[in-house]
């Protein structure tokens, strides 16, 4: 084992605290050793347009730093934007080695940072634990790559398998510790979205209780433009972003909520259904990071189809209600089991009497 990885693990664990804070900058880590190899400042990026995790960890360590080490999680940036250059910041700390888990793709770094420290002498080294450092930040490389936002999809179920009774009851499936993760999850994503059926059958708010870091906007996929005159989405749409995505000509129909203060966006239907990639398309153009979606099965459905979903989680009560009720995703679906969707990574893990799974789709 290369003996600065427990620095570079102990980095990636800093880069994880800003989840929820700097997006859509990157999550990133760092640590200072001194000539002696030890352990004498260390830091992460806390908020957007705050100093990155090089500063801070640069700042903490010191005159110390001078012929140490810095270990980062990602290429240090070397052009201007909300912050000076870290590459300054490193060239005046006097260090005489950089360690990288991986480089910065942005096109304003994209091994500019790496060329700049070497032409100055500093040796860099890229690529310890890139695997997990590329885990850590797959949302900001996924939007920098396809200008779409990381989609999460959750949902909770009952043993057999079913997300409400065959009358249409869910309150509740899931026990208090599930729902406090889920609050978690929306206190850190750009935005949470769910389908007409799910407006209809639940009138939900989707903030996050407790708040988080993050307030997310709440999107509602409507290719009819059917929506309730009254509900909480609408009567709270002036405090939280409420967005609503119709078919084009059946946002017409969506006039009231938008003098109420929703946005009401038109989008080309596909399939007789909104285009799930006219959706995601718009998002990213927004600069949204993450969305998570809250469902219901025709909604998860159609993110599954179009194979725009990346990560999964899903709480698994001890509960059978048997009958017909809904399962938790509907859509085409695979003809052949040799064509469904695997998860990797996937674990599962006590969430107070419920089971938590999680996972990545590839």
């Amino acid at each position: 084992m290369d003996p600065l990885e427990p620095h570079m693990r102990y980095a990636l664990l800093l880069a994880a605290r800003g989840r929820g804070h700097v997006e859509p900058n990157p999550l990133v880590g760092a640590v200072v050793l001194d000539a002696a190899g030890r352990a004498v400042g260390e830091g992460y990026h806390e908020r957007f347009g705050g100093p990155h995790a090089e500063v801070h960890a640069l700042a903490a360590a010191g005159e110390a730093a001078r012929g140490g080490t810095l270990i980062v999680t990602l290429e240090p940036c070397c052009h201007w934007g909300k912050t000076p250059p870290c590459t300054d910041a490193v060239l005046q700390s006097g260090v005489r080695r950089v360690v990288a888990a991986m480089a910065d793709p942005f096109p304003k770094v994209a091994g500019g940072g790496v060329r700049l420290l070497r032409e100055a002498g500093v040796e860099v080294e890229v690529g310890l634990l890139e695997a997990e450092a590329r885990r850590l930040n797959d949302p900001y490389l996924k939007l920098l790559r396809t200008g779409r936002p990381w989609v999460h999809l959750k949902w909770a179920m009952t043993l057999d398998g079913k997300i409400a009774t065959a009358a249409g009851d869910s309150k509740w499936i899931s026990g208090e510790e599930s729902r406090r993760r889920v609050h978690e999850l929306r206190g850190r994503v750009d935005a949470v979205v769910v389908g007409r059926g799910t407006v209809v059958a639940d009138d939900p708010l989707l903030t996050a209780r407790p708040p988080g870091p993050r307030v997310a906007a709440r999107v509602v996929l409507s290719a009819s433009g059917d929506l309730p005159e009254r509900c909480q989405l609408r009567a709270t749409a002036r405090e939280v972003p409420v967005i609503v995505f119709a078919a084009a000509g059946n946002d017409a129909k969506l006039t009231g909520w938008a003098d109420d203060g929703c946005e009401v966006v038109p989008l080309p239907p596909g399939e007789g259904e909104l285009s799930v990639d006219a959706v995601l398309s718009d998002l990213g153009r927004r600069r949204m990071t993450n969305i998570l979606v809250e469902g219901g099965a025709g909604v998860h459905g159609a993110f599954l189809d179009a194979r725009a979903a990346d990560e999964l989680h899903v709480f698994v009560a001890p509960k059978l209600v048997g009958g017909s009720g809904p399962s938790p995703v509907g859509g085409r679906g695979a003809l052949r089991m040799a064509d469904a969707l695997a998860a990797a990574e996937f674990t599962a893990a006590p969430s107070g009497e419920d089971v938590y799974l999680h996972g990545f789709l590839r």
